[in-house]
């Protein structure tokens, strides 16, 4: 055979394999997507357990092992302004069975720290799930009775006074911050690992006030250890409807939402996308889920990959403006 005539026959061969490999690979990523999902999903949050968002979170979990008839597994990874959760899901294998646990937590991250994923580069929104507020409370044996009347003493005492928060970077931490500087007060904002090393504190007056979800504090509302002398939304809430909010406990323009959704790795293929925000979507509109958030001062809101991308990247500027004015230095 001559040598041209092998280099065409090489060539023709060359290009039947590649063909015939594209054709497999099509076929395995549709064999894929039909299967899916096939194993258990593991969803990321760098929240501690028994918080209010972790209570959320779990309960959407159970009910998506119900719905997709595999487990999804919730796995905490507290601590690191949520660098670790975040860094563990967008260096994972981007097959659909690594997902993140986000919200304002991660759009405060990305001016905070420098190791921390963007959501807008390198990570994929699936579906919006939940929104919930915060309190301002004081422990019922603490002698301020009222919001203002905390802030007149801490004007009057200036560095005297602490604020006890969620760990660094977290929303309530950067609420309180947000706080601090919109009234120009001069207290020490300390932040905890967890709900309950926060209650503790408050309970043992290591600090002076809290700031945390309804969630993480319904429990010591209930058993009137804690006193509530403001929410952190636009409104009062249903839950509290004796609770005034923030601007009507003499802070104007205040305003702090916080929300969670779930988030892939970037190259997150569509189908799994598609199968878990439907699914989320569905069991968020359920009678039965509704009351449940509701119960943890939640508010079940699925919220589509478009508008969810939209929020975050809101958020983003929001935050950095924030973090800007309090003079925090990127860590």
């Amino acid at each position: 055979m001559r040598k041209d005539t092998r280099r065409a026959a090489v060539r023709v061969f060359l290009s039947v394999m590649s063909t015939a490999l594209s054709l497999s690979l099509a076929v395995s990523r549709a064999a894929a997507a039909d299967t899916y999902p096939s194993q258990p999903i593991r969803i990321v949050t760098p929240l501690a357990a028994g918080s209010a968002s972790d209570v959320a979170l779990r309960i959407l979990a159970d009910k998506l092992s119900e719905r997709l008839g595999v487990p999804v597994l919730v796995q905490n990874q507290p601590g690191g302004g949520g660098v670790t959760a975040g860094r563990m899901v967008t260096n994972a294998p981007p097959n659909g069975y690594n997902i993140a646990w986000v919200g304002n937590n991660n759009a405060i991250g990305v001016s905070l720290f420098r190791e921390a994923p963007d959501p807008r580069k390198e990570m994929r929104p699936i579906v919006g799930v939940s929104e919930f507020v915060y309190l301002l409370v004081d422990s019922e044996t603490s002698r301020y009775r009222t919001l203002e009347q905390w802030m007149k003493a801490a004007r009057e005492k200036p560095g005297t006074l602490s604020v006890g928060t969620s760990s660094a970077g977290t929303s309530n931490h950067l609420a309180a911050l947000l706080f601090k500087s919109a009234q120009k007060l001069d207290f020490t904002v300390v932040p905890y690992r967890g709900p309950t090393e926060l209650s503790v504190a408050l309970l043992r007056n290591d600090v002076d006030l809290v700031v945390n979800a309804y969630g993480g504090l319904r429990s010591a509302i209930e058993a009137k250890q804690v006193r509530p002398l403001a929410v952190t939304s636009a409104a009062r809430i249903a839950e509290l409807p004796d609770v005034p909010t923030m601007a009507e406990a003499g802070v104007p323009d205040f305003e702090v939402t916080s929300w969670n959704a779930l988030y892939g790795p970037k190259e997150m293929p569509q189908p799994a996308v598609d199968t878990l925000a439907r699914a989320a979507t569905e069991i968020l509109q359920r009678p039965d889920v509704i009351a449940q958030y509701e119960a943890i001062g939640f508010e079940a809101r699925p919220i589509a990959a478009d508008a969810l991308d939209q929020r975050m990247r809101s958020e983003i500027e929001r935050w950095a403006r924030v973090i800007a004015a309090s003079g925090i230095s990127r860590q």
